[in-house]
């Protein structure tokens, strides 16, 4: 069994991005600029937008976070992402999720500019990803696509089965898998709350990539010797033991699966730093996009 270990690939990544920041500097171009909206005081947003910034001083990013009440109102925010929109030193800029009840995420995320739009989730850019042109792809499936790559997980012809049909993971993930080119060119099951016989389906898959925010879903039994397994899942579970009263905990059963995966995502570790490092190569790319 081998771990694709996320935590070592998103630094080198980092390392990479940092360098190519300090060309530009060195060129005496305008460095990259990502901005965050965050909504409420949602308490894993918030440690999650500051990590984001974090990772932007780590690699030389200007960033700006703007804190709004969860009491805002839809259309404070649509005028404060349209001043985004036109603000042309914002390279690329998201809007933190969940947002609260009142707002309709929907009218957001067409709200934004695509071209700014770094998180991927702007219809444009997913029918883009989906015809397969070049756009921004959502940080988590771009991640897990470059841990295959850097890992060079082999996905041609195998059968993957993707478990969650959300529109930031599951989905895009399951386009992804099947386009042409590496990682690719697999055969992909969609499967969710509605499939009946997942565990039939899992057991026969050389790829399962789990994003159903159940902790410990997929059980050892549920999947066949030497299957790839990539865990999204992350979920806070209380435990008393702990100095935090929780640990993080994904959609696998790690113990026991490791002992048959031939790959396998760690908890945390695996697929969330990956998510960071890829909402950075989303920003450059913007900034080289965008000649601004």
């Amino acid at each position: 069994m081998q771990l694709l270990d996320g935590k070592k690939i998103s630094e080198d990544i980092k390392n990479e991005i940092a360098a190519e920041v300090q060309k530009m500097k060195d060129r005496g171009e305008k460095v990259p600029h990502l901005a965050a909206i965050i909504v409420g005081n949602d308490g894993a947003s918030l440690t999650y937008v500051g990590s984001k910034v974090k990772a932007c001083e780590r690699v030389g990013f200007e960033s700006t976070l703007i804190k709004m009440p969860s009491t805002t109102s839809e259309k404070e925010l649509l005028k404060k992402i349209e001043e985004l929109n036109q603000n042309k030193d914002i390279d690329g800029f998201i809007v933190q999720l969940p947002l609260p009840p009142q707002i309709d995420t929907q009218e957001v995320l067409m709200a934004i500019d695509p071209s700014k739009d770094v998180d991927g989730f702007h219809p444009e850019n997913f029918g883009k990803m989906a015809l397969d042109m070049s756009t921004f792809i959502p940080a988590t499936p771009f991640g897990i696509l470059e841990l295959l790559e850097r890992y060079n997980v082999q996905t041609q012809g195998k059968h993957t089965v993707v478990i969650g049909r959300s529109h930031i993971v599951g989905r895009p993930m399951s386009i992804l898998m099947g386009r042409k080119g590496f990682p690719g060119n697999s055969t992909v099951t969609l499967t969710h709350s509605h499939t009946k016989n997942i565990n039939q389906i899992t057991s026969q898959a050389d790829i399962v990539i789990s994003a159903l925010g159940v902790p410990n879903f997929l059980k050892a039994e549920m999947i066949k010797d030497d299957a790839i397994i990539i865990d999204v899942g992350i979920t806070r579970v209380e435990d008393t033991a702990t100095e935090k009263g929780y640990r993080i905990v994904g959609d696998v059963d790690f113990e026991n699966v490791s002992k048959k995966a031939s790959y396998i995502t760690p908890v945390p570790g695996g697929v969330g730093p990956m998510t960071i490092a890829m909402l950075l190569k989303n920003t450059l790319l913007a900034r080289e996009n965008g000649i601004r």
